[in-house]
Order: structure tokens, then sequence, then C-alpha cells
């Protein structure tokens, strides 16, 4: 990798840290490359993404962001796993080492907030931004449907009676 390959990845790098809500910093001990390929994908679908760099390079692109806490946690063969969504991130990358032992998480952070092992699991049992979308758009519409079952309700009930005496006029 020549200087100029460098400074691109390190302005990228550094772009990514700008732009994303949480960083996570995983541990790769002999991943396969279908496993890692499996990380990614789920990474994808989940609206994050999974990167492994060279950790002097990751510390160059921390500079000038909120992620300065991260230097120490780039030591041996890590990746970067980073969302927009602060929880979209830390939830795979927890799911994933529950399932491969090869693959551990050793921290991250949340803007200027740094998050241990713990602080990460922790994040990942939040709920998502598109869950907490969904949930208040349901405490909103609720009501209304109440209402409008409501409002239908005696106009069920005058038919119900109008039907009854049409029957008993009928016979």
């Amino acid at each position: 990798m020549d200087r100029a390959e460098k400074s691109e990845l390190v302005a990228e790098l550094n772009r990514t840290f700008t732009e994303v809500g949480v960083v996570v910093v995983t541990r790769n001990l002999g991943m396969t490359v279908a496993q890692s390929s499996v990380l990614r994908t789920k990474m994808r679908e989940a609206g994050a993404s999974y990167k492994v760099s060279k950790n002097k390079l990751a510390k160059i692109a921390l500079d000038g962001t909120d992620y300065l806490s991260l230097g120490d946690l780039l030591t041996g063969p890590v990746g970067l796993a980073t969302s927009v969504d602060p929880v979209a991130a830390a939830k795979v990358a927890v799911e994933f080492a529950k399932t491969n032992d090869k693959f551990e998480i050793v921290g991250g952070a949340m803007g200027a907030t740094a998050l241990d092992v713990d602080g990460v699991k922790a994040l990942a049992t939040l709920p998502s931004l598109d869950e907490l979308r969904a949930k208040i758009l349901g405490l909103l519409v609720a009501p209304a449907t109440k209402l409008a079952t409501i409002t239908q309700a005696p106009a069920a009930q005058l038919a119900r009676v109008l039907s009854a005496y049409a029957e008993k006029e009928a016979a």
C-alpha cells in the first residue's frame, strides 16, 4: 500500500467516524473468510458496516473526531463495526459473538462516550431506531383507532336494532 492509498484510507475512515453514531471495536482471532462474509452481510442488512484496517491508520483517522478514546483499544487484529443508528452495529456484533468463539468484542464508543464490553452489550439490548419509531407511531395511531371504534359503535347498534325489528316484522 503506497502513501496515496494510505492517505485515502485515512480520509475515508475519518469521514466514517464523523458520520456514525457508534463504533464497536472487535477482535478477530482467526476467523475464516466465510465467517467474515457472513458478518459483513449481517451488518449490511442491519444498516451497519464492518471494516478491518491497520491500527496505525485507524488511530490517525480518529484525530478530529469524537472517537479519540478508541485509540487504546486498537491493538492486535481488530475490526471496526460502525452504524449511524446507535444500536445496529452493537446488536449485530453481540449476536455474532454469541455464535462465533473466534470473534470477541473489545469495547466501543458512542460519540465521546467510551463503552466497555458490558456497555456494548447493554447498548445491544436497546431497541433500534426503527423499532422506536414504530412504537411511537403505534402510540400515536392507537387513540385515533379507538376513537373511530367508539364513534362507529352507536351506528352499529342502531343498525342491529333496526335489523331485529325488520326480522320481527317479516316473521
